[in-house]
């Protein structure tokens, strides 16, 4: 599906063709069946989940614009997975069901080409706030001078342009392409990642200390606690967003890199469509966790159903 439909087996026989052959995926028509429908489920649920928390986020207003522009290309993204990328998904099962092979061809072909980007953009957005809270912390009151609107924009920006040219390598290249999105993007995400949180957790621990030791001297500073309190909840929100992200595609990833050490067998394709499922439900879920984690963005989510409830009726 995403990220390593385009290697090629010992056989010179590529897995594009592979995943379009009747010998290779005969036997697995009611799994498909089975997941094309859990799909659709995604889809609807992305769709609107999606829409709501994007119509939210234009509405809400105490948000710095910076973090709010991400929080929204990261529901974009999780919007293009459901309208795009699983309706494709559903098309190339039901075209391997129905023995459409010229149809499953075109699908899976289109299926990973927009996976590539839609996997990527995800990564770096999710990189890119674990940053943007790191800067929050690190920089103070110089932090809305340093991370402007109009930066964020262009950041972005690049993050669309970077992994539309790596996907569109798929046309030139095959083993660039199955190097560059899957080693070099994700190794630097996670590492940045994780760099970012650690910074940020050894940081907040070592201020808890300070003030601790102020209080011990009789000398209690109130703002700074309930800074570090509001920001702590900030980071958690965050990271909640972080950790589904990983849980939802580490099985894929998993997956896919026992691909080369096993070769492609009919249970590393099971396998790989299950997983790839999981990794669409990430776009059905992140829309909760917003609402759930994210309290301006809940609060914005009930007024703008209230509104629609109250225009309905």
């Amino acid at each position: 599906m995403a990220l390593k439909n385009f290697t090629e087996d010992e056989n010179h026989k590529t897995v594009l063709e592979l995943f379009c052959s009747a010998e290779f995926v005969r036997g697995v028509e009611s799994e498909l069946i089975f997941l094309s429908a859990l799909t659709i489920f995604f889809f609807v649920t992305a769709f609107l989940g999606n829409t709501l928390i994007l119509v939210a986020l234009h509405k809400e207003t105490s948000l710095h614009p910076p973090s709010k522009l991400l929080y929204g290309n990261l529901a974009i993204t999780d919007l293009c997975v459901g309208i795009i990328a699983e309706p494709l998904a559903v098309t190339y099962w039901t075209s391997v069901v129905k023995e459409r092979w010229d149809i499953c061809y075109h699908a899976i072909r289109a299926l990973g080409f927009s996976s590539i980007i839609f996997c990527l953009v995800s990564l770096l957005t999710v990189t890119a706030i674990s940053v943007d809270r790191l800067f929050a912390f690190r920089l103070g009151l110089r932090y809305r001078q340093v991370v402007t609107f109009r930066r964020t924009c262009i950041t972005v920006t690049g993050f669309w342009i970077l992994p539309i040219v790596s996907a569109s390598t798929v046309f030139l290249n095959r083993r660039i392409t199955s190097w560059y999105p899957e080693h070099i993007g994700i190794a630097i995400c996670l590492f940045t990642t994780i760099f970012a949180y650690a910074k940020i957790f050894v940081t907040l621990r070592h201020n808890q200390i300070h003030v601790q030791s102020h209080a011990a001297q009789g000398q209690p500073s109130q703002a700074i606690p309930l800074n570090i309190t509001r920001y702590r909840k900030a980071v958690y929100s965050a990271l909640w967003v972080q950790g589904t992200l990983v849980i939802c595609y580490l099985r894929y990833v998993v997956v896919v890199a026992l691909q080369p050490q096993r070769g492609m067998s009919l249970s590393i394709y099971r396998a790989q469509q299950f997983t790839a499922t999981l990794l669409y439900s990430n776009s059905s879920l992140n829309p909760l966790l917003y609402c759930w984690k994210i309290r301006e963005v809940r609060e914005a989510v009930k007024v703008t159903l209230r509104q629609l409830f109250c225009r309905s009726s």
